[in-house]
């Protein structure tokens, strides 16, 4: 498994309760232009319509040595599950307060695949408190590195 890029910013921002992989229908130049590690997860998002899923705001780069049949970096991507388990990320991302966020894109052997999770939202004493608790942690780290 070779990683791309990873959507750090969501485990900060939330809770992952579940996660899944899909696969990702992809151009031509989209795939090379992943092979060279152009690809930005920070502000994408995963959307349901009409029992398929999408992701949508996924940046990858123009290929670089791309002609004028390059693919548009912001466009949307369908991602391939299958039926049972769409079903069950709809159902419950429907319920209040749960979305849907890619966190990882990866290749697996020549397959590109993205990791979604199914994730809640923090709030902001929430964060604090992991930020807090992470620093705790380091200098717990450092002391104990140091004697």
């Amino acid at each position: 498994m070779k990683l791309i890029c990873q959507n750090r910013k969501a485990y900060h921002d939330y809770h992952i309760e579940e996660t899944v992989e899909a696969g990702i229908s992809l151009q031509g130049t989209e795939v090379k232009s992943l092979r060279e590690g152009r690809a930005n997860l920070k502000d994408s998002y995963v959307l349901a319509k009409g029992g398929e899923l999408f992701l949508l705001n996924c940046h990858i780069s123009p290929y670089s040595h791309g002609n004028i049949m390059n693919h548009e970096p912001l466009r949307t991507r369908k991602l391939l599950l299958h039926k049972k388990q769409i079903s069950s990320l709809i159902g419950t991302a429907n319920t209040k307060g749960y979305t849907l966020i890619p966190l990882k894109l990866y290749f697996k052997g020549s397959f590109v695949k993205v990791e979604i999770g199914l994730a809640k939202g923090k709030r902001l004493y929430e964060k604090r408190e992991a930020i807090k608790e992470r620093e705790a942690k380091r200098e717990i780290e450092k002391t104990m590195k140091n004697r």
